[in-house]
């Protein structure tokens, strides 16, 4: 017996990681955007190769096609911005809070898979 508020809820529970991971592609594809197209400023590395990579793992997850390892790279990614942010001593403070959120997310469909609406479903 499970112990839930919304019981009927429960058979829905593929539209978590379906939100998830729209929510996390588009961050980070618009995260990469900037990095390639706008020369725009970021923690860790700002070259167009670290942006293309991104736009790439983005759209991975937006489609759910190798929704694991998109996850995995970007888990990677997130790391080593947070990486950046910590030998700046802005640990818990500028934006480093969006980036563990982020990084939580990315864990999650790694451990989860992609949800509804993904071309790598388990068959």
């Amino acid at each position: 017996m499970v112990l839930s508020i919304f019981p009927s809820l429960l058979s829905y529970q593929g539209f978590a990681p379906l939100i998830i991971r729209l929510i996390l592609g588009i961050t980070l594809f618009y995260f990469g955007y900037k990095k390639t197209i706008s020369e725009g400023k970021s923690s860790g590395s700002n070259s167009k190769a670290y942006g293309i990579i991104e736009i790439i793992t983005a759209i991975f997850l937006i489609v759910g096609l190798y929704t694991q390892l998109a996850s995995l790279i970007n888990v990677i990614i997130l790391t080593i911005k947070i990486g950046h942010k910590i030998t700046l001593k802005a640990f818990l403070t500028n934006g480093i809070n969006y980036y563990l959120l982020l990084l939580a997310m990315a864990l999650s469909l790694l451990f989860t898979g992609p949800g509804f609406l993904a071309f790598d479903l388990p068959i």
